[in-house]
């Protein structure tokens, strides 16, 4: 499934994800080097709780596999890599459309790279804001990811 990991095609392959697809959640921009994606989730009268606004659970699922799949595609197959952990502060009812931007540094990366040479585990956490389209905060999501290299490449 090597090219499952192209950037383009994971982008097409998670907007036609049915968790994704049928809530209006898309992944606008995935960058090829997997540093930077922005995902939007739509205005849909059917995704909308009673309030009008938009349903906390699709909120919250716009932001599910997004680190995870990052992580995997910067770096690369030697690595376990997944969701652990994750919470949400509703700071104000979302309506229209919702904005998220995920973003992994250099130093971040380094710096799993480095908690999990010998093979430790190692659970980096990342802050998402999720903003309307007057870019106001809607709701932020802290999310603990799971990375350790693969035994195969394990030192000792």
């Amino acid at each position: 499934m090597k090219w499952a990991f192209n950037p383009a095609v994971m982008r097409h392959l998670l907007n036609f994800w049915p968790p994704f697809f049928f809530p209006g959640i898309k992944v606008a921009e995935l960058r090829n080097d997997y540093r930077y994606c922005r995902v939007e989730l739509k205005g849909r009268s059917w995704t909308q709780n009673i309030n009008r606004s938009q349903f906390g659970g699709s909120i919250f699922a716009m932001t599910d596999p997004i680190y995870p799949l990052m992580l995997m595609g910067v770096l690369g197959k030697e690595y376990l890599v997944w969701d652990k952990q994750a919470d949400i502060n509703f700071i104000t009812p979302g309506k229209g459309k919702l904005t998220a931007e995920f973003w992994l540094s250099d130093d971040t990366v380094e710096c799993i790279r480095t908690a999990t040479q010998d093979g430790n585990k190692h659970f980096p956490q990342f802050i998402v804001h999720i903003k309307d389209n007057d870019n106001q905060l809607v709701a932020e999501v802290n999310r603990t990811v799971y990375v350790r290299k693969k035994a195969k490449y394990r030192a000792g």
